[in-house]
């Protein structure tokens, strides 16, 4: 799995989800619990994942729709 955005943008990664349902391409979110684990003070960032076959096409359509500045460097 390839890890294509990390933030603590809910809506970021709702957008980026809502993106690639759209293009037919599974996305997976990570860390969305962590939070109980450091006293849900928030600070650890959500991971935005996808299956390594489906990165580059992924990439693409979440640069294509302004996300590129969010997507994690290779």
């Amino acid at each position: 799995m390839i890890c294509l955005i990390r933030t603590m943008n809910p809506v970021t990664l709702s957008y980026a989800q809502a993106l690639l349902k759209d293009a037919q391409i599974e996305s997976f979110l990570f860390d969305m619990h962590a939070s109980v684990l450091d006293g849900s003070t928030m600070t650890l960032r959500r991971r935005l994942m996808v299956i390594d076959e489906d990165a580059q096409e992924a990439r693409e359509i979440l640069d294509a729709a302004g996300l590129g500045n969010e997507l994690m460097s290779l």
